[in-house]
């Protein structure tokens, strides 16, 4: 499947707003708990661009269906499982975090990892609105 040109645009924020976070967690934490942190925003980055590429999907499979009804219901069934994705995936790395010894992911850094996408969004928002 074909990502459109403000999927990828949205990729590329979530990206590079990880790396930010990444950054700023280095300087914050100034030793191996640096890689952790780093790790926990990675798994959740990574986690938004398949929510994006997961909404992507939606979208175009919903404007091809027929019946409105059934399109919003299936709407419905994907944000919620993308919504217990995100949770799963938080707590999993909350599980890691409390009883893995060394633990390899942080919970604040995978937390901060969730709002790569919130941070995308308003990017693209901001950027689209300058390309018009």
């Amino acid at each position: 499947m074909r990502l459109s040109p403000m999927t990828k645009k949205m990729v590329q924020f979530v990206c590079l707003s990880a790396l930010a976070i990444m950054i700023v967690g280095i300087f914050i934490f100034r030793s191996i708990e640096a890689l952790y942190f780093a790790a926990g925003v990675a798994l959740t980055s990574s986690l938004n661009v398949g929510k994006l590429y997961l909404l992507e999907r939606t979208v175009k499979k919903t404007l091809e269906m027929e019946d409105p009804n059934f399109g919003k219901n299936y709407v419905r069934l994907q944000y919620l499982m993308r919504y217990f994705l995100t949770g799963a995936v938080l707590l999993g790395a909350a599980m890691i975090t409390l009883y893995v010894d060394p633990p390899f992911i942080n919970l604040w850094g995978a937390l901060a990892g969730v709002f790569t996408m919130q941070i995308a969004v308003i990017i693209a928002r901001h950027s689209k609105l300058e390309d018009e």
